[in-house]
């Protein structure tokens, strides 16, 4: 094995970490893959040599180009300024696939995502690095150009926004999966009270159609008000497939032959308290769909 095989061993050794660090600082599996490969491209330019821990200087490296394209992307406005769903990572519910495997092992909800893009680039960075991933602020503090205690202060304001934003969902799988169940063949049924009976009072329905023009993005808040929305939807409910989205029971719905949008749902007490859609067509042509040509 010379040099250049052995260090692509052991870049391979450390992806899997990578693209979750990098997936939770972007909200999107493919600019994650991208910021990987320039992490290997860099690693490929200048060689270990003089590097002792190589898992904690990728990551350095990771999180440097994440937290760049954060800045850009916030530059740009590139995302819809009142409603962002992040790309979710959907497998079939039957099984996961192994290339999604390690990403869903400690899968983080679509609800918490959607919390982590109200943050700012380096709040996100000093808390996904620190209480996701245990790397000490005396590492994030380089990447962020702060103090170790500022680091800290980072974390501890993004901790705080999380911890009142983000709701704790339940873990039991099959219970969810009763949950999505019952809205669905509620939503088909297009019955008023069923739909009310797996829905939490304060409910919050997030939809992201995109920048297109006649996009339906939209936040709305309450039972009754998700109920007509998802009302409006009872048309598209038999075109909807069971799938995991980011490791919890979900929906696909497809259209044509063609996905229409991604549903994520976050259950708590055995009710729906948010609902997030995806159905911005460039970014539905992201995501690996192909289980449902089977």
């Amino acid at each position: 094995m010379n040099d250049h095989e052995w260090l692509a061993a052991r870049f391979e050794e450390n992806r899997n970490h990578l693209r979750a660090v990098a997936y939770r600082m972007l909200g999107s599996l493919s600019e994650a893959d991208d910021a990987v490969q320039e992490a290997w491209l860099r690693l490929s330019r200048t060689g270990a040599s003089g590097v002792e821990n190589l898992g904690g200087w990728l990551t350095t490296v990771v999180g440097r180009v994440c937290l760049d394209q954060l800045r850009t992307r916030k530059a740009r406005r590139e995302d819809p300024l009142d409603v962002h769903v992040p790309e979710p990572v959907v497998s079939r519910l039957e099984s996961v696939d192994p290339e999604n495997e390690a990403m869903l092992a400690d899968s983080v909800g679509l609800a918490l995502l959607v919390v982590l893009e109200t943050l700012t680039p380096v709040e996100r960075l000093a808390f996904v690095l620190h209480d996701m991933f245990a790397m000490p602020f005396d590492e994030i503090a380089p990447i962020v150009d702060r103090t170790p205690a500022a680091a800290r202060q980072l974390a501890s304001r993004a901790r705080r926004r999380v911890q009142g934003s983000a709701p704790a969902a339940d873990t039991d799988l099959a219970r969810q999966r009763e949950v999505v169940e019952a809205f669905l063949a509620a939503s088909r049924g297009g019955d008023f009270e069923a739909l009310l009976a797996v829905l939490d009072p304060d409910v919050v329905l997030r939809a992201d159609a995109g920048a297109e023009p006649g996009g339906l993005s939209k936040l709305v808040r309450g039972a009754r008000t998700v109920v007509g929305q998802a009302l409006m939807f009872s048309r598209f409910a038999p075109l909807a497939r069971p799938a995991l989205v980011n490791g919890a029971p979900g929906l696909v719905t497809v259209v044509e032959g063609a996905p229409f949008a991604v549903m994520g749902f976050t259950i708590a007490h055995g009710k729906v308290v948010e609902i997030n859609i995806l159905a911005d067509r460039a970014r539905l042509r992201r995501l690996d769909l192909t289980f449902l040509d089977d």
